[in-house]
């Protein structure tokens, strides 16, 4: 039973914020047209790399869905840096992985995590660049694929005028069946693991070997090749963090886990070469490690005690909520429940 209890205790406080995160998803896709992010996304230079990097970061994207919206902007202009940032910094966090952050891990995680993610896709986007000279691409370029938003366009076709209430109806579908329905069985794997860690493990085990480079680097060893979304591996990281493992070691394993995979790897040595994959590769784990090696230093300096943050935000909300945003979620999440719910609405 205590199993049980654990794995509910960390559904009920993620239930609410993930809800409002999914929705906020929605309004982002329903209302930011591919057009324009091509055109804040384009260009080669460092300021486009920076630009890549914050953009991309609340997008509501995993890392293989932003693959092809990469793509896309790489072979419509967008160069080599720009690319790699984006293709960085949009799976690393997203508006919905930001709000079960808040819930699970703290304000100060939240922060770091974001903080975290956008400097690793600036530094790597930044290494990237430099392994090669970015090749004029005509903006005639078919577009291979992509997330592409409400209203998006071709060159063969028409823009269509969509009223804002079929943006948000459109925004809403995406992210109530493509995001759940790919998130879902990953959560739940997250929850079974986040509720075996802080039921049967003793924090003093974990407390022990929890801490240092060792642990660190580990974490980075086994996230870069793991695909694993970004709001999937927090209850997992919260697990973690209640059961004693260093602070900047989950951040680590928050950072490499969710930003690549094994497909993503293999798509950037196609299209940038091998020079770039290494490049990508060095970043990301440098990156990573000096993040998680300053959190440790900032969290011990500052005294901050982060099982209590969490704590204060698990109070905020009344647990009627909590039950409700769970059930409206387990709806929506299974299919069967989910076309039978929005049949009775229809």
């Amino acid at each position: 039973m205590t199993l049980l209890n654990e794995i509910l205790y960390v559904a009920l406080t993620a239930a609410p914020w993930l809800l409002l995160g999914l929705c906020v998803a929605g309004l982002i896709k329903g209302f930011l047209p591919e057009s324009v992010l091509t055109r804040w996304v384009g260009g080669t230079g460092v300021m486009g790399i920076v630009r890549a990097a914050v953009i991309g970061a609340p997008l509501p994207l995993c890392s293989c869905g932003a693959i092809p919206t990469a793509l896309a902007l790489h072979r419509k202009g967008a160069g080599r840096g720009p690319t790699t940032a984006f293709l960085i910094g949009t799976p690393g966090v997203g508006v919905d992985s930001m709000a079960i952050t808040y819930a699970l891990l703290g304000p100060f995680m939240l922060v770091a995590r974001v903080a975290g993610a956008v400097a690793t896709a600036i530094a790597t986007g930044l290494l990237v660049a430099v392994t090669g000279r970015d090749k004029v691409v005509s903006r005639q370029t078919r577009d291979e694929g992509g997330c592409c938003s409400s209203g998006c366009t071709t060159s063969n076709t028409q823009p269509v005028a969509l009223t804002p209430m079929s943006r948000l109806r459109d925004g809403m579908h995406y992210a109530f069946n493509d995001v759940l329905d790919d998130i879902s069985l990953w959560i739940l794997a997250g929850l079974l693991v986040a509720g075996v860690l802080m039921a049967w493990v003793p924090p003093e085990t974990i407390a022990t070997h929890g801490s240092g480079v060792g642990i660190m680097l580990l974490m980075a060893v086994i996230g870069i090749p793991l695909y694993l979304c970004a709001t999937a591996a927090t209850p997992v990281a919260a697990g973690m963090l209640l059961s004693g493992v260093a602070p900047g070691a989950v951040l680590v394993f928050l950072l490499a886990g969710p930003i690549t995979s094994m497909a993503t790897l293999g798509v950037l040595r196609r299209e940038l070469g091998s020079r770039a994959l290494a490049a990508y590769l060095v970043g990301i784990m440098g990156m990573a490690l000096l993040v998680g090696a300053v959190v440790n230093v900032v969290v011990a300096q500052w005294g901050l005690d982060l099982p209590e943050q969490v704590g204060v935000v698990q109070e905020l909300l009344p647990p009627w909520l909590e039950w409700t945003a769970l059930v409206l979620l387990v709806l929506v999440a299974i299919r069967p429940l989910r076309r039978m719910t929005m049949q009775r609405l229809a």
